[in-house]
This record gives structure tokens, C-alpha cells and sequence, in this order.
């Protein structure tokens, strides 16, 4: 048989009719497919970091579980409670198991289907001015299977299945952003709790110097000024601690709510301060490469692009036309005891061909609504990738520069606290204003709360990078089960609501 010459990838529709079975045939031998394969979702990449210059390999191995390099077990028991209890973790699994079902749901379209009935009717009839009353027994099965010729059930189980490993990598991207708010968070109140305790400390001392400035005022070597003064600086200071502590208890706040409890519930459990967690080892950034199978979000963004091909293909298919393959048996007597006889058993099957010659452009506006679809989610996959770099280079800027601040930082704490011992020191001896004194301590109190600050955004930017580089958590999330367990959902009476009809 002579075909026209077209792509191996297309069935011809378009065969004069004498020709139809035997192409049939054919197609059901072979099987066929129309509509794209792939989407190409190459994307090009720079060759290495800016802000950095190691090219060692990041791997999902070496950034699982990367917050236990920050040595707090604390943070390691708050971690595994939000990854337990989250609700949005939860949410997240609720739809993987969606997902999953819609695979299911979509697979079964591929299979034949079968029906079964049963009637019975009791009926009266009229001959001849006779009624005649009687009973018909009916009984039978039907049968269908579509044919999938050119694949669009096939294509369905394709973007379905697409469509749950998406849903699967949008869990591991949940995971992986609840891991960081977490750490990000409690780094954050352990940072509030040490500038709540610094200034407690500093205004303690301001008030031992205001006491000292009284003793020098008792004695004629100081003015009420000085005193003043003094009394001012402390309560300037104690009057920034109800924001910090408004801070420490939001942040407690968020962790219980992250682990998915109720606001207040981590309150005794981090009531006790501790020292900030920072990192201990610097993270493999590896090469831009790598975020594209390390990014949880840039690999559900590449699955929603096969999945949206697949729902194109799917479109395309349905201009095509289609073949079912139906059957049917049935048995039909006035007395149950003669359903089984061979005199009241009738068969039929065959094939049916539908070709969608009309469809006032319904069918070819949904393949072309499905492209448009399909557009919109490889520029999207571009634009996660983009942002993936973004996140990337951002969090390797700020951490390098703001560990060479913290450092610089630090230095500056050790010489103004000098100065401050030794502006008081002269002052007690009588060597000095007071002016100086105030001047040395307000500034070792804005350098350490500085500090402290910079320590923080050392530790949250670590936790950034991490993110950026797609470190979550690598353990099994159980995905099966569900929120809600229905019982006696078989067969029963109707509940009445209360107060309704």
C-alpha cells in the first residue's frame, strides 16, 4: 500500500475510504503518536560563580541536612518537629497523593471498560380486547474499549505522570523552604536574646556610673550634669529593650507556628537563652549547572513543561479521529429460570469510527489555547532558573562580605571596650570629663549590638546560600497518609443535619 510521504512522527487522517481498514490495521500493529515529543529546556548557563571561585561538585549528599554544621541539637529537634507537623509540609503531600490518583485515574482510560445490569419490570399488555399481565427479566453486560490510535490517552498518562513528579519536586521545594525559615528564624531569636541580655548588661553598668557620678557629686568632684547625663544614657537604654523582647517573642512565635503548634507553644522550650549557632565549614557552591537538578523548584518548573507538551500533544490527538472497539450480551425471558437459555441470549460487537469533521474550530482553539499553555510554562522554567542564579550569587555576595564585616566588627569591639575601661578609669581618678566616659560607653554598647547583628546576618546568610544551592532535607516524607480517615462510607442511612431539612 502506497502512503503519502510524511514525518514518521504523524498519521496520516486524510486516506481515501477503501483504505481506512487496512490502515486501521496498521495503526493498531504499530501504534501511533502526533503532537511534540519534548520540550527542549536547554538553558544556558554561565561556567562558574561570580562570587566565587571553587568548582567542587554540590550534590544533594553533601547539602542534606546542612543545619547540623551550625552544632545547635536544639535546632536539630526544632527542624525534624516542622518537617513532621508543618502544615504546610502536609498540605504539600495532600497533593502529591492528589496527583498521584489523577496518574491513576488517567492509566485507567487506557483499559477496556465493562458494565453489568439487571432489570426486572412487570407490565401489561392489550391483544384484541384481551390484557395479559406479566413479567420481562433482563440481564447483561456491556463493553467498550477506545482504541488509543494516535495516542491521546497515552499522552494523558504522560502529562499525569509529569504532573506527580511535579508535585513530588514541589514538596521537596516546601521542605526545603520550611528547613530555612526555621534556622533562619532561630538564628534570628537567639540574636534578639543576646541584644536583650547586652543591653540589660549595659544599662546595669550605666547605672553603676550614674552611681559613681553621685558619689563624685557627695564629694565636690562632679557636677549635677554629669549625674544627669548618666541617669539619661541608662534609661535610653532600657527603653530599647521591650522592642527587642517584642522580637524574641515573635520569632518564638513563628517557630511554633512553623512546627505546627500553637504560638505560644515553644515559649518554655526557648525561654533560655543560647549562643548564636554559626557555620562551621563553608558550603561546596559547586557550578551554576547544578541547580538544575538540585533546585527542587527548577525541577517541578521542567516537569510542568513536559507535562504542559504532553497536554499539547493530548489536543492535538483529539483532531484526529478516534476508534472504540464495543460489545454487548444480553438475556431477556419472562420467567428468571429461562435467562440462561440459549434462545434468550442476544450478542453484538464491532468497531465504531468518529471523525471530528466539524467542531466549529472548538478543537483546534484547544490545541492552540494548550501551545499558548505550554509557552507559558517553559518561560516560566526560564524564569526559575534565572531567579535560582539570582539566589545564588546574592547569598555568596552576602556572605563573604558580611564575614569580612563581622571581622572588622569585632576588632572595633575589643578597642572601644578598652577605651571604655580606660575613659573610666581616668574619670575615677579624676583624669577625664565625664563626657568622655558617656561618649566610650555608648559607643562599645553600638558596637557590640552591631556585632551581635552582623553574626546574625553571617548565620542567616549561610542558611540563604544553602537554600539557593537547593539544600533541604533529604529523608523519606510518607506521602500516603491521609488527613482524614473516613468511616462507614459503605451503604447507609442519610444523616439529617441539626436544624436542617
Amino acid at each position: 500500500m502506497h502512503l503519502p510521504n510524511r514525518p514518521a512522527s504523524r498519521c496520516d487522517s486524510a486516506v481515501l475510504p477503501r483504505r481506512v481498514l487496512a490502515l486501521l490495521g496498521l495503526l493498531l500493529l504499530a501504534g501511533c503518536a502526533v503532537g511534540p515529543d519534548a520540550t527542549s529546556t536547554d538553558t544556558t548557563l554561565p561556567a562558574r560563580w561570580h562570587g566565587a571561585g571553587g568548582e567542587t561538585a554540590t550534590t544533594a549528599a553533601v547539602l542534606g541536612e546542612w543545619w547540623r554544621d551550625l552544632g545547635d541539637p536544639l535546632l536539630d529537634d526544632l527542624v525534624a518537629r516542622a518537617v513532621a507537623d508543618n502544615l504546610d509540609v502536609r498540605t504539600a503531600t495532600a497533593k502529591v497523593r492528589e496527583a498521584r490518583a489523577l496518574r491513576r485515574e488517567a492509566i485507567g482510560g487506557l483499559l477496556p471498560s465493562l458494565d453489568g445490569s439487571a432489570s426486572a419490570t412487570r407490565r401489561q399488555t392489550a391483544t384484541k380486547g384481551a390484557t395479559a399481565v406479566g413479567s420481562l427479566f433482563q440481564t447483561g453486560f456491556d463493553a467498550s474499549w477506545e482504541i488509543d490510535l494516535f495516542g491521546a490517552n497515552a499522552r494523558a498518562v504522560e502529562a499525569a505522570s509529569a504532573g506527580a513528579a511535579a508535585s513530588e519536586a514541589d514538596l521537596d521545594a516546601v521542605l526545603l523552604t520550611l528547613v530555612g525559615d526555621v534556622a533562619t528564624t532561630y538564628v534570628e531569636l537567639r540574636g534578639d536574646q543576646a541584644r536583650v541580655e547586652l543591653a540589660r548588661r549595659t544599662a546595669r553598668s550605666q547605672r553603676e556610673t550614674a552611681a559613681l557620678t553621685r558619689t563624685r557629686l557627695d564629694a565636690g568632684t562632679a557636677s549635677a550634669v554629669d549625674g544627669t547625663k548618666a541617669e539619661a544614657a541608662a534609661a535610653t537604654t532600657e527603653a530599647g529593650i521591650p522592642t527587642l523582647e517584642i522580637a524574641e517573642a515573635q520569632a518564638v512565635h513563628r517557630l511554633s507556628v512553623l512546627t505546627g503548634r500553637e504560638p505560644g507553644a515553644l515559649a518554655d522550650t526557648l525561654r533560655r537563652p543560647r549562643p548564636i549557632p554559626l557555620p562551621h565549614h563553608r558550603l561546596p557552591v559547586g557550578v551554576p549547572a547544578d541547580v538544575l537538578t538540585a533546585r527542587p523548584d527548577v525541577r517541578a518548573a521542567e516537569r510542568r513543561v513536559a507535562q504542559s507538551t504532553a497536554s499539547l500533544a493530548a489536543s492535538e490527538a483529539a483532531l484526529y479521529p478516534s476508534v472504540s472497539l464495543t460489545g454487548s450480551i444480553s438475556t431477556t425471558a419472562t420467567r428468571p429460570g429461562d435467562l440462561g437459555k440459549g434462545s434468550t441470549i442476544a450478542w453484538s460487537w464491532g468497531p465504531s469510527l468518529t471523525v471530528p469533521f466539524f467542531e466549529g474550530g472548538r478543537l483546534v482553539a484547544a490545541r492552540d489555547a494548550s501551545a499558548a499553555a505550554r509557552d507559558q510554562s517553559l518561560l516560566a522554567f526560564r524564569a526559575t532558573v534565572l531567579t535560582a542564579l539570582e539566589d545564588v550569587e546574592n547569598a555568596l555576595v552576602a556572605t563573604s562580605r558580611e564575614k569580612a564585616r563581622a571581622a572588622r566588627l569585632a576588632a572595633a569591639v575589643a578597642s572601644y571596650r578598652r577605651a571604655a575601661d580606660l575613659s573610666r578609669a581616668l574619670y575615677v581618678s579624676g583624669s577625664t570629663s565625664f563626657l568622655d566616659v558617656l561618649d566610650a560607653e555608648r559607643s562599645l554598647y553600638t558596637a557590640e549590638d552591631t556585632l551581635i547583628a552582623s553574626r546574625v546576618l553571617t548565620a542567616t546568610d549561610h542558611v540563604a546560600l544553602a537554600k539557593a544551592l537547593g539544600g533541604g532535607w533529604r529523608r523519606p516524607v510518607d506521602a500516603s497518609r491521609p488527613e482524614v480517615v473516613d468511616t462507614g462510607t459503605g451503604p447507609h442511612p442519610r444523616a439529617v443535619p441539626a436544624g436542617g431539612r
